[in-house]
């Protein structure tokens, strides 16, 4: 089973390229699976949300927590019993770059030991006042990591913490940034398995 894992920041556009990458290995007649954390199909997601519109460090350790949790969920339910070709995971192991900077390193390893990766690792990447223009436009409930200060200080630790990532710009049009990601999946693809 092929494991592609979408990760950023919000705002960055995750679940579009998701669906994207979805749509050509569905195409290439492949059964495909998108998880997208936090999930609200489960307690662990549907907490981590609720801690991600409340505010104060209590809320972010729950967010954390339950948000870990919940990939935890995921990778028990589709990836140790695999029922499908490509197994796509949003938001995964970047959720460590909340964490407070002296914890941010220790969790992103110590939670990289327990989830399988990929030589299918995205990295989507755009700047911080981007990213607050575009979760303005979402029209949903503003979460607590979705200021200009907290994508400043989350961005610079997330990207901190991707070597092995392939990093994506999505401050270009979505064609652009879709056909960025396509390069390297034609590639990967043609890469023998190891």
């Amino acid at each position: 089973m092929r494991l592609i894992i979408v990760d950023g920041l919000d705002g960055v556009g995750k679940d579009t390229h998701a669906q994207l990458i979805k749509k050509r290995y569905e195409a290439k007649g492949e059964k495909v699976i998108v998880r997208s954390h936090p999930e609200s199909d489960n307690y662990y997601g549907r907490a981590s949300k609720k801690a991600l519109l409340g505010q104060g460090k209590i809320n972010q350790l729950k967010a954390s927590v339950f948000y870990a949790m919940d990939v935890l969920h995921s990778i028990r339910r589709y990836y140790r019993k695999p029922t499908s070709d490509t197994l796509i995971m949003v938001r995964y192991l970047m959720g460590t770059a909340y964490l407070p900077r002296r914890l941010t390193r220790t969790g992103y390893h110590f939670f990289e030991k327990l989830v399988p990766t990929s030589p299918y690792m995205f990295f989507l990447d755009a700047k911080p006042e981007e990213l607050v223009e575009r979760v303005k436009q979402r029209k949903s409930e503003t979460e607590m990591f979705e200021t200009q200060e907290a994508f400043l200080k989350v961005r610079s630790k997330a990207l901190d913490l991707t070597k092995g990532w392939h990093i994506i710009n999505t401050g270009q049009s979505v064609e652009q940034t879709y056909h960025e990601i396509e390069t390297i999946l034609d590639q990967l693809d043609k890469a023998p398995a190891s």
